[in-house]
């Protein structure tokens, strides 16, 4: 029997554990007041090497992240229950179950999610990778620098607040 041109190059995938967005597992958890919400890193567990996707659940009166946007990554909210406020640059507006909000990269793409009701709010957050990303903090002066750990070497975070300016040889000799 003849092979059907091209399948001579498919590879099986090994098969992969579900994850459902709906259950109760999660693998981390910020604890400060103001900032409480569960969350799971759904890529990660499913495999994605060039796609992230984290769960996450937001308590009432709490918040994810603080008011940010990212120079190297798109990002995706897709509301699975609840109804988060969403703050960007065109103000605060309700989202509900089964909106989708896409956060583009530049100044244009600043979000924060809070949730101001009594229950909970559930949310996928989707984005592209970067090896390199900066993430700008307008509302706290911060700019966060991260690099992936190449060649196995360990990932780079770094987190400045104000506007640093040094010059390129300060302190070189």
């Amino acid at each position: 029997m003849p092979v059907p041109r091209g399948a001579e190059t498919l590879v099986a995938l090994p098969a992969v554990e579900g994850v459902n967005v709906h259950g109760g597992e999660w693998d981390g958890a910020n604890d400060r007041d103001g900032w409480r919400a569960r969350r799971l890193g759904v890529g990660k567990r499913l495999g994605a090497e060039k796609l992230g996707a984290t769960l996450y659940e937001i308590e009432p009166g709490q918040r994810t992240f603080p008011y940010h946007w990212h120079n190297a990554i798109e990002e995706m909210c897709i509301v699975l229950a609840g109804e988060p406020t969403l703050r960007d640059p065109a103000g605060e507006r309700r989202l509900k179950a089964g909106d989708v909000a896409v956060f583009c990269c530049g100044e244009r793409g600043a979000h924060q999610l809070r949730n101001d009701t009594s229950e909970p709010v559930r949310v996928l957050m989707v984005s592209t990778q970067a090896d390199l990303e900066i993430a700008v903090y307008p509302d706290s002066d911060k700019v966060g620098v991260s690099a992936r750990g190449m060649g196995g070497g360990d990932p780079i975070r770094m987190l400045v607040q104000g506007t640093p300016n040094v010059g390129y040889y300060d302190g070189e000799e």
